[in-house]
């Protein structure tokens, strides 16, 4: 498990990924770009009160309103973003490390619209079901998140890469086979989406971290229906 995350955070260094997390940031900077633009516009068009010192203290608290829900949204733009990427990013990495592999399955859009809709939809369910215990138990609110985050996460992360390689039923058998293992490797990504600013680039790294963990998998035992 260390060996895959250190070879994650190694795999950053290749001009393939950086020019993905640079995108993907670029794209997440340019959101706000437009929602700063926007702000400005409706608070210089919508909220005029006629008396100079007021509209400029709209002014200021408007500004000051932006760039604080900027600093809170950001880094789940900037996941939401490079979410967009995965599949790429799992390319990236298996022409790194795994040159030898052939070309992957190539997943119907539709098959990976659902199964991402469905897990997002159960993401934030079971976190809004957990929110009593994140804001009333202090100590042992962050092992809840990470243990409900980490099955969550280590569930996306493992079909991202294994239905290149896998049909959804074999991916399915294996994720199931591999519980425990798929599991601790959520627990990890979920650790990843806690850290600032590592939280800017963490579904990079769990992409390859993940891909890692398949392939040492994929060695170790073999997999339903594998390519």
């Amino acid at each position: 498990m260390l060996v895959a995350l250190a070879r994650a955070f190694r795999d950053l260094g290749a001009p393939a990924l950086r020019r993905i997390v640079w995108l993907g940031l670029g794209l997440a900077l340019l959101l706000f770009l437009v929602l700063w633009t926007g702000v400005a516009v409706a608070l210089d068009h919508g909220v005029r009160f006629g008396w100079r010192p007021l509209d400029w203290l709209v002014d200021i608290l408007g500004a000051f309103a932006v760039v604080a829900l900027s600093w809170l949204l950001f880094p789940a733009v900037a996941t939401l973003v490079l979410g967009l990427f995965l599949e790429r990013i799992a390319g990236a990495v298996e022409s790194l490390d795994y040159p030898g592999r052939g070309p992957a399955r190539r997943a119907p859009i539709g098959e990976t619209i659902i199964a991402s809709a469905r897990l997002m939809g159960l993401t934030i369910l079971v976190n809004l079901l957990a929110l009593p215990v994140y804001l009333l138990a202090p100590g042992i609110n962050f092992f809840v998140f990470l243990g409900l985050n980490g099955y969550l996460l280590g569930r996306e992360y493992f079909e991202v890469v294994a239905l290149r390689r896998l049909d959804p039923a074999a991916t399915r058998a294996a994720r199931q086979h591999f519980a425990r293992r798929v599991f601790a490797g959520g627990v990890v990504i979920a650790g990843l989406f806690a850290v600032p600013l590592v939280n800017l680039i963490a579904p990079v790294i769990a992409t390859a971290f993940m891909l890692h963990i398949f392939e040492g998998l994929r060695r170790a035992e073999p997999l339903p229906s594998s390519q």
